[in-house]
């Protein structure tokens, strides 16, 4: 144990330099707020959407996807016009005052169209998450540089990993002692706390600066979302980046379908459908963990990104064909398992794979994947559920074609390696 205790300070010592502790801690402390900011509001969506119903998913994923379309460019042009220490406090001001402003009309729920408001909040709940997680993470971006991403933002992102699991544990705890108002004021605060530490980190860049780029706080965040799309298009990797994005999302959303489905059925109170989403969350945030630290990890650095990527696919695969022959409530281990696969083990591997454009096409075909692509998905796979059920095709049906989308993923990604480089689909030398 004391052998142990002794690698793991000097492990420490050799990847924080001492004038790094402060700002290593305030940005972990930050992420961890801006996650928990997120999942505490999270299940509070997926109620509103469980109370309107799946089949008004589509409608729902349309008006995210026109949000996103609109927001994207107007993001980019303004942060492109103002300087950092005003854009990016005042962006997570703006989110917290729009959440709080919901307060009222949770107020007034029972005197209100649920689906109206289900929509309203629906739509809210995925603007946030675009606004202040990718706008995190283009702040850090901009207070460390590359040298010290590499070292510093592995750890920084335990911090949003134990803000992920507080945020659904605070929801469970505290939906039915201070209801859906109280939190969305908890979330509120969460985000002050996150202008604090914006505050205190641009103080702490203005004494430790970048060298060399001494305006390094008048970078443009991401790119064009045209210019994403037509270098998307051009391109034989990300092409198939974006069907591992379409196949991904055919599960998940299926699955997300089947779950509000499944809480509407079972917990018609609102505070027991925000617990039993919270609880949700809170399962699938720890399995992130664990797949994270100890299979995602021993797969790419033993076999590759590659061999990450497939087992994501069979992963989904297996889970959905056991719904067909365990019932209804086995979707509740299914989401937990393939929401923990999709972001433990998909994602740490697809976005591995971008190391190998230009820094450009990083930022714009990835902003246009992991944006337009993601939310077209959503609007398609939701539109073409509603269809086949009109058609009649059973629960069992559909979770045959969701676990043949898994399957189709595990082996697009396995084609992966005829486009990629031999050092990149190789594991790196022992």
């Amino acid at each position: 144990m004391h052998a142990s205790l002794v690698k793991l300070e000097a492990w420490l010592r050799n990847t924080v330099k001492p004038h790094e502790w402060s700002a290593l801690l305030v940005s972990s402390g930050y992420f961890f707020c801006v996650l928990a900011a997120y999942y505490i509001i999270r299940p509070v969506r997926d109620q509103a959407a469980a109370a309107a119903g799946s089949t008004q998913l589509p409608i729902f994923y349309l008006i995210v996807l026109a949000a996103t379309l609109l927001l994207t460019p107007i993001f980019g042009a303004l942060a492109a016009r103002f300087r950092r220490s005003q854009f990016v406090p005042a962006v997570y001001a703006i989110v917290a005052v729009c959440t709080m402003s919901f307060i009222p009309l949770f107020s007034l729920q029972n005197n209100t169209n649920a689906t109206l408001l289900g929509a309203l909040f629906f739509v809210w709940g995925s603007v946030f998450n675009l606004l202040i997680v990718a706008l995190f993470w283009s702040f850090m971006a901009d207070i460390f540089d590359r040298e010290q991403a590499r070292r510093l933002f592995p750890l920084i992102a335990i911090g949003g990993a134990l803000g992920a699991i507080a945020g659904p544990t605070l929801t469970k705890s505290l939906v039915y002692v201070v209801g859906v108002q109280g939190l969305l004021v908890v979330s509120g605060a969460l985000l002050a706390l996150c202008i604090a530490c914006i505050f205190w980190m641009l103080g702490w860049a203005r004494r430790h600066p970048v060298a060399g780029e001494p305006d390094r706080d008048q970078r443009v965040i991401g790119g064009s979302i045209i210019a994403g799309a037509i270098e998307t298009f051009r391109s034989p990797f990300l092409r198939r980046i974006a069907v591992l994005m379409l196949l991904g999302d055919c599960v998940g959303t299926l699955v997300y379908a089947f779950l509000l489905d499944y809480n509407r059925a079972t917990f018609p109170a609102r505070e027991a459908g925000i617990a039993f989403a919270s609880s949700i969350d809170q399962a699938a945030n720890v399995l992130q963990i664990v797949f994270q630290l100890f299979l995602t990890r021993e797969i790419m650095t033993r076999i590759g990104p590659i061999a990450a990527l497939v087992v994501d696919g069979v992963v989904k695969a297996v889970m959905l064909i056991g719904l067909i022959f365990l019932g209804p409530a086995w979707i509740v281990v299914v989401a937990i398992v393939t929401r923990a696969s999709a972001y433990g083990i998909f994602k740490p591997a697809a976005d591995s794979l971008y190391t190998e454009v230009d820094a450009e096409t990083r930022y714009k075909a990835k902003n246009f994947i992991d944006t337009a692509v993601w939310r077209f998905g959503d609007v398609a796979v939701t539109t073409l559920l509603n269809l086949l059920r009109s058609v009649g095709v059973a629960t069992a049906g559909l979770a045959l074609l969701a676990a043949a989308a898994g399957a189709s993923s595990a082996w697009v990604g396995s084609r992966m390696r005829r486009i990629l480089p031999e050092s990149v689909t190789r594991p790196p030398p022992a």
